[in-house]
């Protein structure tokens, strides 16, 4: 190749190294992000907590962006459908998931053949909220406390837990409950929340583990009796109910998270757009307080935080449901 040629050829790779970076060009790009409608997958049916989060963020997004940031609802296989169509989806930016603890960190320890991985498929945006479970008991139990529970189970009498379903959330709450207090509360699993705390109130199974804003209105009619709340910190659903760990149970935590994601690849420059601007909204006094009605309270950290907080998270109930045998059903 002659001197002249490869001058030529080297100025156009220059030159279109320059035009590469430079701020304009398809839908990928953060300063022309988004040029069209978004979709947040919310991988559970309308009403939940991840719905209800997904709708918040989706709607502030919509104001600032001046596009619609809609949601659809893909439901089945405990979340593990709607995940699955974003991990598969084009890494652009235009199609995000409110993930959820049992999803991303419990499923991949009960399940072999997950169609997705979380750490490999998907890239972690922020991590929005979080809710506390509660330790609920009927009426009746002669305990009223965290530490009375326990001197109860200890004490011989059976003791039954009730929970929404095998490897569910509330299900190695009690479980890792049983382990670290050396007690053997027997599992009465459920098909759902609902059907747990209805046998609750009706005094068939001693307590559960499950979600403080559903079990609030029967704990404030009388009907249940709330122990202790599982988050590390009292929860602002029931500021005067203490921790599991505050009650004797030192170490002990379980939380229910929501967190925003994004196929892995999509362009860093619109998961830090994206970061940026969900966790002002989550900031928002106004968002704040929404959320403190249903006892939630906003994380909003950074993408890496929130990666490492899905490992440490799976690391935590892989070995809960390996100590305890639990297998999905």
């Amino acid at each position: 190749m002659s001197s002249a040629r490869v001058w030529t050829w080297c100025r156009r790779s220059v030159l279109a190294g320059i035009c590469a970076s430079l701020p304009f060009g398809g839908p990928a790009n953060a300063q022309t992000y988004p040029s069209a409608p978004v979709r947040i997958i919310v991988p559970f049916a309308p009403g939940g907590t991840a719905d209800i989060l997904a709708r918040m963020v989706g709607k502030k997004l919509g104001d600032k962006f001046g596009q619609t940031f809609y949601i659809e609802n893909r439901t089945g296989a405990n979340g593990a459908v709607g995940t699955e169509v974003v991990a598969r989806a084009k890494p652009d930016g235009y199609t995000l998931l409110m993930g959820y603890l049992g999803t991303l960190a419990i499923s991949p320890a009960l399940y072999d053949n997950l169609p997705f991985d979380p750490i490999r498929d998907l890239a972690p945006i922020t991590n929005v909220a979080m809710t506390t479970q509660a330790i609920v008991a009927r009426k009746t139990l002669p305990a009223k406390t965290v530490g009375e529970l326990i001197a109860l189970a200890r004490s011989g009498q059976t003791l039954t837990f009730g929970s929404a379903g095998v490897g569910s959330p509330s299900h190695l709450a009690g479980e890792l409950f049983n382990a670290m207090a050396q007690i053997k509360m027997i599992h009465v699993p459920y098909k759902g929340s609902g059907a747990v705390l209805h046998d609750l109130m009706g005094g068939h199974v001693d307590i559960s583990f499950g979600g403080l804003a559903a079990a609030m209105p029967a704990v404030q009619a009388g009907q249940l009796r709330l122990l202790g709340v599982t988050s590390a910190k009292p929860s602002p659903g029931a500021p005067d109910t203490p921790t599991v760990a505050q009650a004797g149970l030192t170490g002990y935590e379980v939380t229910s998270w929501f967190g925003l994601l994004a196929p892995a690849g999509t362009p860093k420059p619109i998961i830090d757009l994206l970061h940026d601007e969900v966790v002002k909204i989550a900031n928002e006094p106004e968002f704040k307080e929404k959320l403190a009605v249903d006892g939630a309270e906003v994380i909003a950290n950074t993408p890496q935080e929130f990666q490492d907080q899905i490992k440490a998270d799976m690391t935590k109930w892989a070995k809960v449901v390996k100590d305890n045998g639990i297998a999905a059903k």
